[in-house]
């Protein structure tokens, strides 16, 4: 027997916020690379099973679900977790939804989330953060840093609010909006100002230059390495050193961290041969 509108087991506010919280909060606990974060996955799940399923055995039988293998990006995985809930709700109220339904759901829609989550948010989002907060700490200014940690801060709760909510009013509609043409736009149009504020921070806080001088028998300069540099295109070494970067990190796929540690020993060998000075007093 079907269930009427009035019999219907619908989520409160209270309780989608509790699960709200506990993947805010607990996304990554217990994260290892066996599980990820199915443990944080399913503690945001537990008010919702709790909620719909008064029973202690059918409660059993709900959270079975949630024990696979989970990962995505933790801030666009929200909607996936609202999705979730709603999708509970409506296997509660006996429709055709099981467990390995919503399996599949997550399972096709980790990948894609975690895709868009790290290229737009730490790839993009963070970057543009920083930049502005690296303009606003010259001079030593703590200015930045505040700005950064509240400006994260609350992009982080309220964005992720945003689409726990919106993944839960719409289902798995809400996905659309994010990988569907609507979404691509936005995140080209974000891209394109995360491309300008990185090349700001680069044009300001990015400077190479040489300390290479070649002295004649004299004992007088003959060759300034550096204003010949400058009189060809300003700032050369700069932008070798910026395509240098990106060459080894897009086309030789080297991590961040190694392309730091490269960098390291150029430095090191160039001030060994003369090339850079740190101008540093002893």
């Amino acid at each position: 027997m079907e269930n009427t509108t009035d019999t219907m087991k619908k989520l409160d506010r209270k309780t989608l916020n509790k699960s709200f919280h506990r993947w805010f909060w607990g996304a990554l606990t217990c994260f290892s690379q066996e599980h990820m974060q199915t443990f944080g996955y399913m503690a945001s799940m537990l008010p919702i099973i709790k909620k719909l399923y008064p029973k202690h055995d059918d409660q059993v039988k709900a959270i079975h679900a949630y024990t696979a293998f989970f990962n995505t990006n933790p801030m666009l995985g929200t909607v996936i977790v609202g999705i979730t809930a709603s999708m509970e709700q409506a296997r509660s109220n006996g429709q055709n939804i099981d467990g390995e339904t919503i399996n599949d759901m997550r399972a096709g829609l980790m990948g894609p989330i975690a895709g868009i989550g790290d290229s737009l948010i730490d790839g993009t989002l963070i970057p543009i953060l920083l930049g502005i907060s690296l303009g606003m700490s010259s001079g030593g200014s703590p200015v930045g840093a505040i700005f950064y940690i509240v400006s994260w801060v609350l992009i982080a709760y309220f964005g992720q609010r945003f689409l726990y909510f919106r993944g839960y009013k719409f289902g798995d509609q809400a996905v659309s909006f994010l990988v569907g043409k609507q979404g691509a736009a936005i995140r080209h149009a974000i891209g394109i100002v995360g491309s300008m504020v990185v090349g700001g921070v680069l044009a300001s806080w990015v400077n190479v230059t040489t300390s290479l001088k070649l002295v004649g028998s004299n004992g007088k300069v003959f060759l300034n390495l550096q204003d010949k540099l400058d009189s060809i295109y300003p700032g050369i070494l700069t932008v070798a050193i910026t395509f240098f970067c990106w060459w080894l990190m897009t086309k030789k796929h080297v991590s961040a961290i190694w392309t730091m540690l490269i960098l390291v020993a150029v430095s090191l060998v160039g001030v060994l041969l003369g090339f850079f000075n740190p101008g540093l007093s002893y």
